[in-house]
């Protein structure tokens, strides 16, 4: 049987929530976040400037906020049961997030997820910067990641799996064998081969071919 490799997006798929709302939420700048990813979704600003301004208005907050934010989250519907029907077939999942590794990592290491790659929020004594550290995770860096993945594990891009529901997916979403949109806003609808609207995440199973019965082995 040949491999797979899953690659998911973070926010609104593999969980239900947007970190960075939930971060603008606890910094009492909701409004002004929400208005420049508005700006964005309209094509105003690219995601690389509209990050860097999100960002920086989460200036000040203590590093504790990442706790608090991480009780907030819950995996997508299915998300834990696809991981482990995956790993008992012998396919790899990862998750490439323009999110932050800061929040996200423990959740993903606690799932089983075998490949991770995000955004890593600036701290100094304590308290968050307004900026990021490293290369910012945008479209162009999620279809890197996927390609340069499936080439380290040997796996062909034609066993390869991209699942996301934003604008910002569809970079690795083109260079993937299979791309499924996940409760998608309608240009990814548009761009994918495949779709899953009922945020059931067990439909990438569905989607590879896994029979029923094997899915209906590994319980909630």
């Amino acid at each position: 049987m040949s491999k797979f490799l899953v690659v998911l997006d973070m926010d609104s798929t593999f969980i239900q929530e947007e970190v960075i709302d939930l971060l603008a939420a606890h910094a009492g700048v909701g409004a002004e976040v929400a208005a420049i990813t508005e700006q964005s979704m309209r094509g105003e600003l690219d995601f690389q400037d509209s990050l860097r301004l999100r960002v920086a208005l989460l200036q000040g907050l203590p590093e504790e906020i990442f706790e608090n934010v991480r009780s907030e989250i819950t995996l997508s519907m299915g998300a834990r049961r696809m991981v482990d029907v995956l790993h008992g077939r012998g396919d790899l999942v990862a998750v490439v997030s323009g999110g932050f590794e800061n929040i996200i990592s423990p959740i993903l290491e606690a799932v089983g997820v075998d490949y991770f790659r995000a955004n890593s929020l600036e701290v100094e004594s304590g308290i968050l910067t307004g900026r990021t550290i490293g290369p910012i995770i945008d479209r162009a860096a999620k279809a890197t990641f996927l390609q340069e993945l499936a080439g380290e594990l040997s796996i062909p891009l034609a066993n390869t799996v991209a699942v996301g529901d934003g604008a910002n997916d569809l970079g690795m979403m083109a260079v993937a064998g299979l791309s499924i949109a996940f409760n998608a806003k309608p240009v990814v609808l548009a761009g994918a081969t495949a779709s899953i609207l009922d945020g059931d995440l067990t439909g990438v199973l569905k989607l590879i071919g896994v029979p029923k019965e094997e899915i209906e082995r590994y319980q909630l």
